[in-house]
């Protein structure tokens, strides 16, 4: 199979689905000619020209209350927020006009909208360009929310994701944009709400989302040392999640942890915690562990960044303690 980039695949799945339906556009601050503040837009303006690579106003309500519109009238549109953060910017036009409107029109309107933003540490962005904000639209009813951490599920979930009738919010995590990995040759498209098992194990579970999923391979790795073995599951989709999967995989290994960059209070990792507690709790042999960034804005020096978010260190600490070696 071919190897592409996540920012490769990422490009790839929008390409293809402009080349093959005209209904389907971009829009976002600095996409066209800049080709996007992460360089994931690059050459497509000269493919599809300024009609349908659009930039936009510096004004995240606009991007989405425009891309709305143009969902609501029929077209398939891709809008970009150059940042994570910059979803508060919009969060009227996202929770109260894009998950509503097809509930409240009894499904008369579909809103096939799909918002890419980035976010995430790893290079001193600082407090206001970093942030790891999905848990507050998975609360949103009629939203998806999709975070795949690989060039394959980058590339099949946007596909799935543009072609979806209900509004999706797309995360990608800026470090992982270099990572290198095999994909189908052909782009098949990856089904929304459907997890993924990246290792096999019998000791632990742990759930990881964007740049933990790497982190927690390096930990089970680490851990296979110790006789430790760990299953790893990204649900890929943190709405609709892949309940099914997940309480199989807790059941086979009686124990569980939950790693995210995202600030550990109230963040997702909370909801699968308490699911898991809701739908295992006769199978689980400790309490669901929790690996998060520490509750603090993001630092901007290097080392302190470093210490508030998880590394793999983390989550091998957290693999011991549930099974009941924390004094290795």
């Amino acid at each position: 199979m071919p190897e592409l980039s996540y920012r490769e695949a990422v490009r790839d799945a929008m390409s293809e689905a402009m080349r093959r339906d005209e209904d389907v556009f971009i829009m976002g601050e600095d996409i066209a000619e800049m080709g996007g503040s992460m360089g994931v837009t690059q050459g497509m303006l000269d493919e599809f020209g300024p009609e349908r690579v659009r930039n936009s106003p510096i004004s995240e309500m606009a991007i989405v209350g425009a891309g709305i519109g143009a969902a609501v009238a029929g077209m398939r549109p891709i809008v970009e927020i150059m940042y994570q953060d910059f979803t508060t910017l919009a969060m009227e036009q996202i929770v109260n006009q894009a998950a509503k409107h097809r509930y409240m029109s009894g499904g008369q309107i579909k809103v096939p909208l799909t918002i890419r933003t980035q976010g995430g540490a790893g290079w001193s962005p600082g407090a206001q360009h970093a942030q790891q904000l999905e848990a507050w639209f998975v609360h949103v009813p009629g939203l998806k929310v999709v975070f795949p951490s690989t060039p394959e599920d980058a590339r099949g979930l946007l596909w799935s994701s543009i072609y979806d009738d209900n509004p999706v919010l797309f995360f990608e995590h800026r470090t992982l944009y270099g990572l290198k990995g095999e994909v189908p040759k052909e782009l098949e498209p990856i089904e929304i709400g459907k997890a993924r098992i990246h290792r096999e194990g019998e000791d632990v579970t742990v759930v990881a989302t964007g740049r933990l999923v790497h982190e927690a391979v390096a930990a089970a790795k680490e851990a296979e040392k110790d006789g430790i073995s760990v299953e790893i599951y990204d649900p890929r989709t943190l709405q609709p999640l892949d309940e099914e999967t997940l309480i199989a995989s807790v059941k086979k290994t009686n124990r569980c942890v939950v790693a995210h960059e995202a600030v550990t209070r109230m963040g997702w990792g909370a909801e699968v915690a308490a699911l898991v507690q809701e739908q295992a709790f006769d199978y689980l042999d400790a309490p669901v562990g929790r690996v998060g960034a520490k509750f603090t804005p993001l630092p901007f020096a290097p080392v302190m960044e470093e210490f508030v978010i998880p590394h793999a260190k983390d989550v091998l600490a957290a693999v011991k303690r549930a099974v009941g070696r924390n004094g290795e």
